[in-house]
């Protein structure tokens, strides 16, 4: 099926974008949790190895990290699903736009130690990322 561009491909590029650029933003706190854990050189040959060296928060920061990316394997595919299948509609757009920004916004609560606001970012990103994979579905479908 050919792609249909939409006037949401723009939102559904930037959330693309800016959800792989989160990834690579939860190194920030990572590198903090490391460099303050006396990350040497010598730690390059196992840096997971450290984890037990890092102070709680680098651990919640480690942690941040690699549900980032378990995040991304999710959203990237409806990112990418609704924009071949040109869906539409302004309800996907604030969608692809909002899960980048609570998935910033779950690292911030998760390595500050807030459950309540790390869970409800976490719930709501993911509700995000199913209004794409649902809408994506629905334009293919009505294909």
């Amino acid at each position: 099926m050919p792609s249909v561009l939409t006037a949401a491909a723009p939102a559904l590029a930037w959330s693309l974008l800016l959800s792989g650029a989160v990834v690579i933003l939860s190194l920030v706190p990572l590198g903090a949790g490391r460099a303050s854990a006396d990350f040497t050189p010598a730690d390059l040959a196992a840096p997971r190895a450290m984890f037990e060296r890092l102070p709680a928060w680098g651990k919640r920061a480690s942690w941040a990290h690699q549900n980032s990316f378990e995040a991304f394997s999710l959203h990237a595919p409806a990112c990418l699903l609704a924009l071949q299948a040109g869906a539409g509609g302004s309800l996907l757009v604030a969608a692809a736009l909002l899960q980048p920004l609570l998935r910033l916004a779950y690292i911030g609560a998760y390595v500050a130690n807030v459950p309540l606001l790390r869970s409800l970012c976490w719930a709501g990103a993911l509700l995000c990322t199913a209004t794409l994979y649902l809408e994506g579905l629905r334009a293919v479908l009505a294909h």
